[in-house]
C-alpha cells in the first residue's frame, strides 16, 4: 500500500517540533517551535518563548535564553491552546532525539493540567542511523551530511532542520 493510500488520498501531514529547556526539569520549556508540513511542503512555522515554572536558567550558555528574555512571556498552559490548532490533521510529530521532546511536551502538559496530544513521534536521529548509517547522529552531524542550514539550539532552526531531514529522507525513497 502506498503512502497516499494509507492517508485516503491526502499527503501525509506532520509537525516537526523542538523545545529548549531552562534547566534539567523537562517541565522547564523556555522555547518551542513547530513546523507544519504537508507532503513535502512547509505550510506554517511558529516559534514562541515560554516562561518556565522556575527562574533559574542552567542552559543559557547553550541556547542563549535568559529569565529576562522570558519573564514577560506566556506560560506553557497559556500558549499550548494556540499550538493545538496546528495539530488538527497531523499524522505524527518529527523531532531529533524525539524521546526528549516528547518528554518535555508530556511534562509541560502534566504540569499545566492539560492532556498531551495522542500523536506518535518519529525520531530523525534514529532515522539517520537506520537510513543513512550515520554516526554520530547529533543534529549538526545529520544537517552537515544532508546539507541543511542550522543554527543549533535555536528552536525554530532545529525544528525546521528536523522537517527538512524527514522530507529529504522521504524524497530519497528510503523511508517506508
Amino acid at each position: 500500500m502506498k503512502e497516499k493510500d494509507i492517508h485516503k488520498g491526502r499527503s501525509q501531514c506532520f509537525v516537526a517540533i523542538d523545545f529548549e529547556t531552562a534547566d534539567y526539569g523537562h517541565d522547564s520549556a523556555c522555547s518551542i517551535a513547530m513546523i507544519l508540513v504537508e507532503g513535502e511542503q512547509i505550510i506554517e512555522r511558529v516559534h514562541r518563548l515560554i516562561r518556565p515554572p522556575r527562574h533559574k536558567f542552567i542552559f543559557t550558555d547553550i541556547h542563549g535564553i535568559t529569565w529576562k528574555d522570558v519573564a514577560d512571556q506566556p506560560t506553557f498552559s497559556e500558549l499550548w491552546p494556540l499550538f493545538t490548532q496546528m495539530l488538527k490533521n497531523v499524522d505524527f510529530f518529527v523531532a531529533h532525539n524525539a524521546i526528549f521532546d516528547q518528554s518535555v511536551l508530556h511534562s509541560c502538559c502534566r504540569v499545566a493540567d492539560l492532556h498531551p496530544p495522542r500523536i506518535p513521534f518519529k525520531c530523525t536521529m534514529e532515522l539517520a542511523r537506520r537510513v543513512l548509517n550515520l554516526y554520530p547522529t547529533k543534529l549538526p552531524d545529520v544537517c552537515r551530511r544532508l546539507r541543511i542550514d542550522l543554527i543549533h539550539h535555536n528552536a525554530l532552526s532545529d525544528a525546521e532542520a528536523c522537517a527538512q531531514i524527514y522530507i529529504k529522507l522521504q524524497k530519497s525513497k528510503k523511508l517506508r
